[in-house]
C-alpha cells in the first residue's frame, strides 16, 4: 500500500541523485587542476568537517567522495614526484 508521502519521498531522492552527479563532475574537474598543496589542504579540511560531524548522512557521503577524489589527486602527485627523483638519480653522474 503507497500513500502520498512516499511517492513525495521518491521524486525527492531522485532530484538529489540528479544534484550529486552533476556536483560531482564539477568537483572532479576542479580536482583535476589542483597543485598537491592545494588537494592536501583541501583533503586535510574534509577530514576535519567530517571528524567534527553534524552533516547529514549526504553531505557526508559527498564530502567522503570528495576526499577520496583528492586523495588520488595527491597520490598522483606524489607518483609523479617519485618520478621524476628516480630519474634524476638515474641521469646524474655517479661519483667514485
Amino acid at each position: 500500500m503507497s500513500d502520498a508521502g512516499d511517492e513525495d519521498f521518491e521524486v525527492r531522492l531522485i532530484e538529489v541523485e540528479e544534484t550529486v552527479e552533476v556536483t560531482a563532475d564539477a568537483r572532479a574537474d576542479d580536482i583535476q587542476g589542483m597543485s598537491y598543496e592545494q588537494a592536501r589542504d583541501a583533503l586535510v579540511a574534509v577530514v576535519d568537517r567530517l571528524e567534527r560531524g553534524g552533516s547529514t548522512l549526504e553531505e557526508s557521503l559527498a564530502l567522503w567522495e570528495r576526499g577520496e577524489a583528492l586523495a588520488a589527486r595527491c597520490e598522483v602527485w606524489l607518483i609523479g614526484a617519485r618520478a621524476r627523483l628516480d630519474a634524476a638519480r638515474g641521469a646524474a653522474p655517479v661519483d667514485a
